[in-house]
C-alpha cells in the first residue's frame, strides 16, 4: 500500500485555499493519484452540523476533519482540507496525529494579505464583520496563527491559481508522493 498523506490549506477567508485546492485536486486526479476532498465549508454543513464558532467550537471542527484526513492517510490515499483552521495549536495536533500514524501531513500557507482577501470577499463576510454583524471572525476581531514551518507557502498576490497548483504539485513529486509526468 502506498503511503497516505494530507494535504493541508490554511489561510484566512478568500485566500484561494478553494481554488488552489481544486486545480491540484484535478491534476492530481489526472494522475491517478486517490484523493478525498474535506472542504472546510461542506464539512461544516455535513460533519460539523450545529457547532458554532467559538474557539472551542472551531477546534473541535478542525479536529474532526483532521480524524478524517488521518484515517485515509492511513488507508494509504491523499487527503485534500481546505480549512481556514486559524489555530496553530490545532493544526499541529492534527499533524501530530497523521505523522504518528505513519503519514505525511504536508501544510500549505495560503499567504494573502486581509486587504486583499477582503478585496475578494464574495459572500460579504468580511463587510459584515467589520459592521459588527458577524462576531469573532478570523482576520477581523479573531487572530489567524500563521504557520511557523508550513512546507509550501502560496503568495496569491503574486502568481495566478495555476502557477500555485503547480508549485505545490512540483513539491509533491519532489517528495516522490506522486508520479512525475515527463514532457514528451
Amino acid at each position: 500500500m502506498s503511503q497516505g498523506y494530507v494535504l493541508w490549506f490554511t489561510g484566512l477567508s478568500g485566500s484561494g485555499k478553494t481554488t488552489v485546492s481544486q486545480l491540484v485536486v484535478r491534476e492530481l486526479r489526472g494522475r491517478g493519484v486517490r484523493i478525498e476532498v474535506l472542504d472546510g465549508d461542506v464539512v461544516r454543513t455535513n460533519l460539523s452540523k450545529g457547532l458554532g464558532f467559538s474557539k472551542e467550537d472551531r477546534d473541535t471542527n478542525i479536529l474532526r476533519v483532521g480524524f478524517v484526513a488521518n484515517l485515509l492517510a492511513r488507508n494509504g490515499l491523499a487527503a485534500c482540507c481546505a480549512c481556514i483552521s486559524p489555530y496553530a495549536a490545532v493544526r499541529d495536533a492534527v499533524r501530530r496525529q497523521v505523522e504518528g500514524d505513519g503519514g505525511r501531513f504536508i501544510e500549505i500557507y495560503m499567504d494573502t494579505p486581509l486587504d486583499e482577501c477582503i478585496r475578494r470577499d464574495v459572500k460579504g463576510l468580511y463587510k459584515k464583520a467589520m459592521a459588527g454583524e458577524i462576531k469573532g471572525f478570523t482576520g477581523v476581531d479573531d487572530p489567524y496563527e500563521v504557520p511557523a514551518r508550513a512546507e509550501v507557502v502560496i503568495h496569491t498576490c503574486q502568481e495566478e491559481p495555476h502557477a500555485s497548483a503547480r508549485q505545490i504539485v512540483a513539491y509533491l513529486e519532489g517528495r516522490r508522493l506522486i508520479p512525475t509526468v515527463t514532457q514528451g
